[in-house]
């Protein structure tokens, strides 16, 4: 996503761009798979951040965001464990506090000034996404310096003072189990989440997330994009410390004033320059941590079709949340006769992951299968295709199997991995690695931030 609307920035303010793209088509874990005639979403995306996505669009092309069919999303997600009640998160706010005052008597008030404080503090940093690197300057503009304690904090701490009943707080901390992290080390900016499907609603684009990257391929190429597909780097040249082109698997060198990569920050340092880093630089990149895609299947099923999208389990003993997707509750033409499509997903850590090996990665996804939760409502089910972190890797070409450096607390406040190489001329990121967040638009704000360094550092040739 980062790379294609890199590209396509760069095309409309008059540069010559191709696109070098490994796989057979465009936006990496936000394309689309297929099986058996269904279709899904082959990556980890599952909902879409409206005010993200809307100024990512604009600043690339008037018409895209009409040109996407983006459905409001009425039930969200439920959180489900063993002895507790389930906890249901609808875009209605007064529905969600309702359907928790019933469950745990008192927790609606304390819920409604958490979603307010929340949208809030949001409305204050929002300017901030928009911005390469932030500096103290930026925060006393619009007032988002009064949320600067705010983004000091982890997230365990934005809830502590929530007054909220703790399967509450793990039903909004969800996406923190997603990325395998802690409440503790996790970005206080997730608490965001519950705020945003209140006000502007969760959605997901009719035929599916893979429909945003199709747009912006198809707008890049109309704005004279060249497209290479089934090209692999094999390393990105350069010589007294600036870019000069990219070397293909092939051998081939294709000569280039400036690189923008979207093959993952760190990777594109640790695997794709040459040469080397300075030795300091590729010790601390290697010491951050990193976020496995976890596992995944793909399943035909046969259901009632009735809500949530999302339904989230946190089993019991405190490990890692599984996922059933299903998007035909939104989008019923997925259906092809009687059978929908859905996902189950589960994170897993990065480090146990290595550690397992891919046998063992298919014998955690065997057990993920094997639970009863999931089943609920369906009257037969066929895996059609599995992921695990090392197809996931093999597939999609991850650094060390992994999605990106974990988006912790510490490395938020430290800085992410900037849009400008500060060591390599010519070199620029896009992807989540440079931004605080992995949606899809994240990704898209990214690639807009990175274009626009390239534009500020070398001018367009006739």
């Amino acid at each position: 996503m980062g790379g294609l609307a890199a590209a396509l920035r760069l095309a409309r303010h008059g540069y010559a761009v191709r696109v070098m793209e490994a796989r057979p088509e465009p936006g990496g874990l936000a394309s689309r798979f297929e099986s058996e005639g269904l279709a899904f979403d082959a990556g980890p995306y599952v909902l879409l951040d409206r005010p993200g996505l809307e100024w990512a669009l604009g600043c690339l092309d008037g018409t895209l965001l009409d040109s996407l069919e983006l459905r409001p999303i009425p039930e969200v997600y439920e959180v489900t464990r063993h002895g507790a009640p389930a906890v249901r998160i609808l875009s209605s706010l007064d529905e969600t506090a309702a359907g928790l005052e019933a469950c745990w008597p008192g927790s609606a008030r304390p819920y409604r000034r958490f979603v307010a404080r929340m949208a809030a503090t949001h409305r204050r940093l929002q300017p901030l996404l928009r911005v390469s690197r932030p500096d103290p300057m930026h925060l006393l503009r619009g007032g988002a310096w009064r949320a600067a304690p705010f983004l000091m904090r982890p997230l365990a701490s934005v809830f502590a003072g929530s007054g909220l009943p703790a399967p509450v707080v793990d039903a909004l901390a969800i996406w923190t189990h997603v990325a395998g992290q802690r409440l503790e080390d996790a970005p206080s900016p997730l608490a965001f989440v519950p705020a945003l499907i209140h006000t502007v609603g969760a959605l997901y684009p009719a035929g599916g997330i893979g429909a945003i990257p199709r747009a912006l391929a198809r707008a890049a190429v109309a704005a004279g994009v060249e497209f290479e597909y089934g090209t692999r780097i094999r390393a990105i040249r350069v010589e007294n410390a600036r870019v000069t082109g990219v070397e293909c698997g092939n051998g081939r060198i294709t000569p280039a004033e400036a690189v923008v990569s979207n093959a993952g920050g760190v990777g594109t340092y640790l695997d794709l320059v040459r040469p080397a880093l300075p030795a300091g630089v590729r010790r601390s990149l290697e010491r951050l941590p990193l976020q496995s895609p976890g596992v995944c299947a793909y399943l035909a099923i046969q259901d009632d079709a009735r809500p949530p999208y999302l339904r989230f389990f946190l089993p019991p003993g405190g490990g890692t949340c599984r996922l059933i997707v299903r998007p035909a509750v939104l989008a019923p033409e997925l259906r092809r006769g009687g059978w929908s499509p859905a996902r189950l997903l589960a994170p897993l850590d990065h480090a146990i992951a290595e550690g397992l090996g891919p046998s063992g990665q298919r014998e955690h996804l065997d057990a993920l299968l094997a639970e009863e939760w999931w089943r609920e409502g369906m009257r037969e089910v066929r895996v059609l295709a599995r992921r695990t972190p090392a197809e996931w890797g093999a597939e999609f070409l991850l650094h060390r199997n992994s999605m990106n450096p974990v988006m912790t607390s510490r490395f938020m406040r430290k800085g992410r991995l900037a849009h400008r190489s500060p060591w390599i001329r010519g070199l620029y990121l896009a992807g989540s690695a440079t931004h605080p967040g992995q949606w899809v638009s994240f990704c898209a704000i990214s690639g807009i931030l990175a274009a626009d360094r390239v534009a500020e550092d070398v001018a367009p040739r006739a």
